[in-house]
């Protein structure tokens, strides 16, 4: 299966567990939110409204474009910090970590961003 193909599905795995955990909601946080210049916008949403309304969103967008994907990906450490106990949603986000950590990437573009927060 192609790489573009397998992250879609780790996206819409993501969404199912935030979903089964009650973390998707109806309605974004409000504009001012997304104007945030710190990682994970930690300072104006929580953990999971970064992942519904920003890293979705943008992944798809990517994807949508046939765009060359982020490597050196790194997002899972976060959101154990912030979800301990969502288990199922941590497997999602660790195997999109693993799949944009391949080494040598499977993505045909080669100048991919590179999106990592510590």
């Amino acid at each position: 299966m192609e790489l573009h193909q397998q992250v879609r599905q780790r996206l819409f795995a993501i969404e199912q567990a935030m979903r089964s955990l009650s973390m998707w909601q109806p309605l974004p946080p409000a504009r001012e939110a997304f104007d945030s210049q710190e990682p994970f916008c930690i300072d104006t949403m929580r953990p999971e409204e970064w992942l519904q309304w920003m890293l979705l969103p943008r992944m798809h967008a990517l994807l949508d474009q046939q765009a060359a994907l982020p490597r050196r990906f790194a997002i899972t450490a976060y959101f154990e910090e912030a979800f301990p106990h969502a288990a199922a949603l941590l497997t999602q986000l660790q195997r999109l970590d693993d799949l944009l950590n391949i080494d040598p990437p499977q993505d045909p573009h080669p100048q991919a961003p590179i999106i990592q927060h510590d």
